[in-house]
């Protein structure tokens, strides 16, 4: 059960912070798209936001794999600086080459900033979705 939670947890993640903050970016003359592109991509026709959410859910799976142990402002952190470099790491060296995409510094610090913002929102829903607490856990460990 916690790893649909991890899932779920990346995938309104990604509806809502990541795409939140796309609109900002985009409602500011800072990106040239618009976001929640429903456009349908291949291989299956599905609008191009929910393929994002569902591999934002499967790179929240790499987060709770990868930092659950964490707490407290360790966990905080470690969701913003992993979700900021993961995703973005992968997008800019496999994605944007794949796609014939240009890759420019600010192609990198917005990838940075929307993914950093997107890990933040993942850890929320886990505290939220009782994955995870909001609080240092107490006693030695």
């Amino acid at each position: 059960m916690i790893w649909l939670k991890a899932f779920v947890s990346g995938f309104l993640a990604t509806l809502i912070f990541h795409q939140g903050l796309f609109t900002v970016f985009y409602l500011v003359g800072m990106v040239p798209s618009a976001p929640f592109n429903m456009n349908p991509v291949p291989p299956m026709g599905v609008p191009a936001v929910f393929s994002l959410a569902f591999f934002g859910g499967l790179w929240g799976l790499v987060l709770w794999a990868a930092l659950r142990r964490l707490n407290g402002f360790k966990f905080w952190l470690g969701n913003v600086i992993v979700g900021a470099i993961g995703p973005t790491a992968v997008a800019m060296l496999v994605v944007f080459p794949l796609k014939g995409l240009a890759v420019s510094a600010q192609t990198v610090i917005g990838g940075l900033m929307l993914n950093g913002f997107w890990g933040l929102g993942v850890a929320l829903f886990l505290v939220i979705m009782g994955a995870k607490t909001a609080r240092p856990a107490t006693g030695n460990s």
